[in-house]
């Protein structure tokens, strides 16, 4: 089969996880860049990246990579790209979103215009037609510019790949269920160890822990906008991609999975939530404060995104709240905790400074992963 080039953004500073996550699905990873990922494969990989990848943010199939430090050149450039071999004749096709970094041209308005008219201009030539009805599959295209070169990539999955069709309640700050996936990834929590979110909101951590351990692939119960592609993804790609993700299912397994919250309303939220995911058998969910925190087990795990500061509305409460999460840690002291938050005073109101440190952003917010590590288990004697 013709190798392609296959793009997979991801949130900034978790580079390492998708690259891991893409090698591990078998295939070969071509370059890293701040905020994606590139990897090659074939036509049925589109599917099976989509279904399987858990930190990817969507797949974009790489139309090209152009230089351009004026319109003229960027239409020019663009024209030159076969869109011929991705866009039939009866292809919906536009440039859905533009961004620059350190570019020429900066305007998302005018980089979108241009392009659209130079695919156009393509295709016009390639197909004997001057008007286009667009009335078949569609083809939005992505192009982004850093320092005047433009990686250009057509948009495999439509919705982006957080949207995974379980979490249809939210709570006030949500995370997204890509960044929990690469979070947990960061760890190493496996399911034979406790996992505890104190402030489990839609419980996004916990649910994203537990499709993990069932080996429930994260794009089961979605669909994806290239499923309309006979042209390049046949259906056969996208039915062995879902036949595998069910074969290789087993929710039968034993868990210990919490998420705890103090407001009632937004627990009734999380159980629906994991009930929908088809795996609210796998997690005990329960209304506790974080000063209730306490287990008996040793060595398990708390992942966390507590508030911070973001969306509540007095941040005069996040010194109190730190050090009821600080006293929490020292009653867990063979556990390992790791939490993602903004707040810059974190360890200072936690009481101890986290052996790691990672700067990861969550949309525009600039967050910190610490990660407090507690004693490995003993080893059990065979």
């Amino acid at each position: 089969m013709k190798q392609i080039e296959l793009i997979a953004p991801c949130h900034f500073g978790l580079e390492a996880v998708l690259k891991r996550e893409i090698i591990d699905l078998g295939y070969e990873v071509s370059q890293v860049e701040d905020g994606r990922v590139t990897f090659l494969g074939d036509m049925e990989a589109v599917s099976y990246a989509n279904v399987f990848l858990r930190s990817a943010e969507r797949i974009l199939l790489k139309v090209g990579k152009v230089h351009a430090e004026t319109f003229d050149e960027l239409f020019e450039c663009t024209k030159e790209l076969p869109w011929e071999n991705f866009i039939p004749k009866d292809g919906k096709f536009w440039v859905t979103k533009a961004t620059s970094i350190k570019s020429q041209l900066f305007s998302p308005t005018d980089i979108q215009s241009i392009m659209k008219k130079a695919m156009v201009e393509r295709l016009k030539g390639v197909y004997g037609i001057q008007w286009f009805e667009e009335t078949g599959p569609a083809y939005p295209v992505r192009v982004f510019f850093m320092k005047d070169e433009a990686t250009i990539g057509i948009d495999t999955s439509g919705v982006s790949l957080h949207k995974r069709g379980y979490r249809q309640l939210t709570s006030k700050a949500p995370i997204t269920e890509t960044l929990a996936a690469a979070l947990i990834m960061l760890t190493p929590w496996n399911k034979s160890r406790i996992l505890v979110d104190p402030f489990c909101g839609s419980g996004t951590f916990p649910i994203e822990a537990a499709l993990m351990a069932a080996n429930i692939a994260p794009g089961m119960n979605r669909s994806f906008l290239s499923e309309d592609w006979d042209n390049l993804v046949t259906k056969k790609h996208w039915y062995n991609a879902m036949d595998e993700a069910r074969e290789n299912v087993n929710d039968q397994i034993e868990v210990d999975i919490q998420g705890y919250d103090m407001d009632g309303d937004v627990i009734k939220s999380a159980r629906e939530n994991a009930k929908l995911a088809g795996v609210d058998h796998l997690i005990h969910f329960q209304q506790r404060a974080v000063s209730q925190l306490n287990h008996p087990k040793k060595y398990g795990f708390v992942i966390t995104n507590p508030p911070y500061g973001e969306r509540i509305e007095d941040k005069e409460n996040l010194p109190g709240l730190y050090r009821e999460i600080g006293e929490s840690f020292k009653r867990l002291d063979s556990w390992s905790e790791y939490l993602i938050t903004s707040y810059e005073d974190a360890e200072k109101y936690i009481g101890k400074k986290a052996d790691k440190n990672r700067k990861i952003y969550n949309g525009m917010i600039k967050t910190y992963f610490y990660q407090f590590l507690g004693p490995r288990p003993p080893k059990i004697k065979k």
